[in-house]
């Protein structure tokens, strides 16, 4: 398998082309950062929308899983992912860098726990846990990541954990589960835990105390705040590739795995991220969290439209159920 390397960009004429092509897009950076800044003006407010749309890019990363398998390694494609964001936001986020840059700074070791444990270490050991557990045990342990967040918020910070609220959250990871088990819930008789399970299941923590994170992070602005995160992402996903690369388990990105690659860099690792990350500015992290639950949901949607698979009963039933439990949680949490 032939390395994904730099000399299928520089060695030919096209590819002078399109670096000069892509050079006079970065000179252009200005008029990129203002159409990005339009375009987050038009959606402020609409938190909702925002996490929804998150939500449908990171179920998107579950089909670009499992394009991606024998296409790239993991240690490969969170590395590679990390560095297109960083060199994107580079461009369209160099103002935001430089003026909260100072605001960062003193900050600094909260700012790297926060981009290697909830951007990082999550996404190698999901990764990395597709290779141990199934898919069935992937989803419904990462259900769990709501659990968390309400948890870590009643314990860290206080948050009162309302009858309606455990709920609506009950509700939400039940319908996650439905799809999960495909509607037999009788599987868990027969569930086995492995190494894959622990994996995804330490993740999911990690994500979840990420989120609560975010309620105290450096009064920065969420550009600059990401750019920050995915800096730190790249330079903490350099050793996990680099001990790959040592075991002799790397896969570089073939052609299939590159759109793989694109596709992650770009939907689940920035633009969802940016989405989830003011949505949570605006409601807060415990009702955001309970929007993940809508993963298993909509990557099942997606599945139907994209993998051709069935749409049966058990996913309009749990449809119903997330969204009930979401309702319950945003409108009457509170009581």
């Amino acid at each position: 398998m032939r390395p994904f390397g730099g000399e299928l960009l520089y060695g030919s004429f096209a590819g002078r082309r399109w670096t000069a092509w892509l050079k006079s897009r970065i000179r252009r950076g200005s008029h990129l950062t203002s159409i990005v800044g339009n375009l987050v003006a038009r959606a402020r407010g609409a938190a909702w929308l925002m996490l929804t749309l998150a939500i449908l890019f990171w179920a998107g990363n579950v089909i670009a899983a499992r394009v991606a398998v024998g296409q790239i390694s993991p240690g490969a494609m969170v590395c590679l992912r990390w560095t297109i964001v960083s060199l994107v936001l580079l461009v369209i986020a160099r103002d935001n860098i430089r003026q909260d840059w100072p605001k960062l700074l003193p900050h600094w070791r909260s700012v790297i726990l926060m981009g290697m444990f909830g951007y990082t270490i999550y996404n190698v050991l999901y990764y990395e846990a597709g290779v141990y557990t199934t898919g069935v045990n992937l989803s419904i342990l990462q259900c769990s990541t709501p659990v968390f967040v309400l948890l870590g918020g009643r314990l860290i910070y206080g948050t009162p954990l309302t009858l309606v609220r455990s709920l609506g959250l009950t509700l939400t990871i039940i319908g996650g589960l439905l799809v999960a088990t495909r509607g037999d819930l009788t599987y868990f008789a027969g569930f086995e835990f492995n190494l894959g399970d622990l994996f995804i299941t330490i993740a999911s923590v990690f994500y979840g105390f990420y989120t609560l994170a975010l309620r105290s992070r450096p009064p920065v602005s969420a550009l600059g705040f990401f750019s920050a995160m995915a800096f730190v992402a790249f330079l903490t996903s350099l050793p996990a590739l680099a001990i790959e690369v040592w075991l002799g388990a790397t896969i570089w990105p073939t052609f299939t795995g590159a759109l793989a690659l694109l596709y992650v860099a770009i939907f689940p690792s920035l633009l969802a991220q940016l989405l989830y990350m003011r949505g949570v500015e605006l409601i807060g992290p415990n009702r955001a969290g309970l929007f993940y639950n809508l993963l298993p949901v909509v990557g099942a949607l997606l599945s139907v439209v994209l993998l051709g698979e069935p749409f049966r009963s058990y996913h309009a039933m749990a449809l119903a159920l997330v969204l009930t439990g979401i309702f319950l949680s945003e409108r009457l949490g509170s009581r």
